[in-house]
């Protein structure tokens, strides 16, 4: 067997290493991807010791960008992008001439070049994808309206950035600060047709290929992409079918890239966009989950390994001003531009603390800047040194956004007696509702807690309801709350896992929880937290296996339902009476009967 394996060392390597400082990370009630950044700067060659593979970790982590954007395309409808196009584009663009500006002011003030200045101030301008949905994920944002005008604004950025990676190179070779290679389309165009396009003709065939993509995927694939999974879902081979979905991900991503110039992220965006229209979709994410977060992990560390801990001693003042620059110069513009938009400031603050750090497409450029002679290699390493400070901080940045709303909400209560020509605007503004995703404590006691509306929850809630017993819902999808809402059901926007949300649903004054939710790592958390908080509270769980009873009666769980097994008595049930025989339950349980966690599961032959 060879020893050479590069590929699979630094697979190893990485996810090892991401795992032991991610779960030390996570016992210090810090986010996990510090710990994968540590790692990464531990893999990366400017610490002693093993050195994974320069070259292949970031295409491995690029994976990990494919898979992610076409989770979220999954989950985002062209009816969402179209409805936040209004403030996505206009605040995008602003947001990204503010921040290119800074960076352009601290490159000339450094002393260098025009165009490397306007490198450097683009590189900071762009938010990393897998950092943004990542933190809304974890927040169960990404299907709020303040979610959807992120994902807009960051599917904006990538367009710009998309544009900006076809006009640098060149802006290069024409104003000769450096050189560029040329565009393969364009090349081909000149020997053609004997046409120089210059920049005006890069700008204007960039556009036209990233209309004839988007235009392509919206007519052709919106058909094509459904039809191809619906016929490997009916061959009835789950392998097929996991292996379409990634097939369709990396393969629509890299002919995006490859045939019309755009970016991986976004080929893949519109791959999983168009799919979303199929009622597959759902199984889709499901089967492309586990690579995607693995791949996801591999990104954190690829960018630790760019990273040089000398220059935290060598340029501390040029760092300080480049994380300002990102952090706060990008946040500050971003809020305002919000709030400009009459936007609540729940979504401000989200906003312009998802857009608070800068991924990949700045290491992209910084690559591009220096490789075509414009950013100096000082340039590229701030950039580094930016991205990895800035994805440490973007967690307390959101801390600190959460914790200034209140702030900010009392001071405008309070400018209202200082300045009465303002409170009959004030006043309107509290007679409208809330935004969809604002959450707010429940005034009911003695209720049932619902966890989860979907197709075992939305069962419970209707007999619920038929029973006029008094209950709420707590559930992150935007539409399912749309549509509780809309029957006078009363919901909390959020996950039930955050002992936050357990609060608002007045958890201590329930007298029974319902956990409906497939996850069984989550529902045993809910479990142990309602069994803490309410020691007399009946919680009824659903499972999907006899180790997963046992976990949730280990936890509290009073009854706990195996879906399988409830199903298979049914079968059973039905069969015997078709063939007039009364089959007799050894347990003495029928099949509608809900088997409490301290009984031992019913055997049957």
């Amino acid at each position: 067997m060879p020893h050479d394996t590069p590929l699979i060392s630094t697979i190893v390597g990485g996810l090892v290493l991401a795992f032991i400082f991610g779960a030390f990370a996570h016992r210090l009630r810090m986010p996990p991807l510090v710990g994968y950044l540590i790692a990464g700067v531990l893999v990366g060659p400017h610490t002693p010791g093993y050195v994974a593979d320069q070259s292949l970790a970031p295409e491995l982590a690029e994976i990990g960008v494919i898979l992610l954007m076409f989770g979220v395309g999954l989950h985002f409808s062209l009816k969402d992008l179209l409805s936040v196009r209004g403030i996505a584009v206009p605040g995008a663009i602003a947001q990204i001439a503010f921040a290119t500006l800074l960076g352009w002011g601290l490159g000339a003030f450094m002393g260098w070049p025009t165009g490397g200045s306007l490198v450097f101030g683009l590189a900071l301008s762009v938010a990393s994808t897998v950092v943004l949905l990542k933190a809304l994920q974890e927040r169960r944002l990404v299907e709020t309206e303040r979610g959807r005008i992120a994902v807009g604004w960051l599917i904006v950025e990538d367009l710009a950035m998309v544009l900006a990676l076809v006009l640098i190179p060149a802006a290069a070779s024409i104003g000769g600060e450096g050189h560029a290679p040329v565009e393969p389309l364009s090349a081909g165009l000149n020997r053609l047709f004997g046409l120089d396009l210059g920049i005006g003709g890069m700008i204007a065939m960039t556009l036209v290929k990233v209309a004839l993509f988007v235009a392509l995927m919206l007519v052709f694939g919106r058909k094509l992409i459904p039809w191809t999974m619906h016929r490997i879902a009916h061959t009835g081979s789950r392998e097929l079918f996991r292996l379409g979905v990634l097939a369709i991900a990396l393969g629509v991503a890299f002919g995006a890239a490859k045939l019309f110039g755009v970016s991986l992220a976004l080929g893949a965006f519109f791959a999983g966009m168009v799919l979303a229209e199929s009622e597959l979709s759902h199984r889709a994410a499901q089967e492309s989950l586990p690579l995607r977060d693995a791949f996801a992990v591999l990104f954190f560390v690829s960018v630790g390994m760019l990273f040089d801990p000398n220059i935290l001693i060598d340029k501390p003042l040029p760092i300080l001003a480049t994380i300002f620059i990102i952090v706060i110069g990008k946040s500050v513009a971003a809020l305002l531009i919000v709030l400009a938009f009459k936007k609540p400031l729940g979504t401000a603050l989200t906003i312009s603390a998802s857009l608070g750090q800068i991924g990949e497409f700045s290491f992209i450029l910084a690559a591009l800047g220096v490789e075509l002679g414009l950013l100096p290699g000082e340039g590229r390493d701030l950039i580094l040194a930016g991205a990895i400070i800035s994805i440490i901080l973007n967690p307390l940045l959101f801390f600190l956004c959460d914790r200034m709303r209140p702030f900010f909400e009392g001071a405008k209560r309070e400018d209202v007696v200082a300045d009465p020509a303002a409170a009959d605007a004030i006043a309107a503004q509290e007679e409208t509702p809330p935004e969809d995703d604002e959450v707010h404590p429940t005034a009911l006691s003695g209720h049932a807690i619902l966890v989860g509306y979907g197709r075992v929850g939305s069962i419970v809630g209707q007999n619920l309801k038929s029973s006029a017993t008094p209950f709420l819902v707590i559930e992150d999808s935007d539409k399912r709350i749309g549509e509780l809402k809309a029957q006078g059901v009363e919901t909390l926007m959020g996950n039930a896992v955050m002992r936050e949300t357990l609060d608002l649903a007045n958890l201590a004054g329930a007298r029974s929880i319902a956990i409906a939710i497939p996850n069984a790592f989550e529902a045993c958390r809910i479990t142990e937290q309602a069994r803490s908080v309410n020691p007399s509270i009946l919680i009824v769980a659903r499972a999907h296996s006899d180790a997963e009873v046992d976990e949730l009666k280990h936890y509290g769980a009073d009854t706990v339902i195996m879906g399988e097994r409830e199903i298979a008595l049914g079968m059973v049930d039905r069969l015997a009476q078709v063939h007039h025989e009364s089959v007799p339950y050894e347990d003495g349980h029928g099949p509608d009967t809900i088997m409490p966690a301290d009984e031992p599961p019913p055997q049957r032959e």
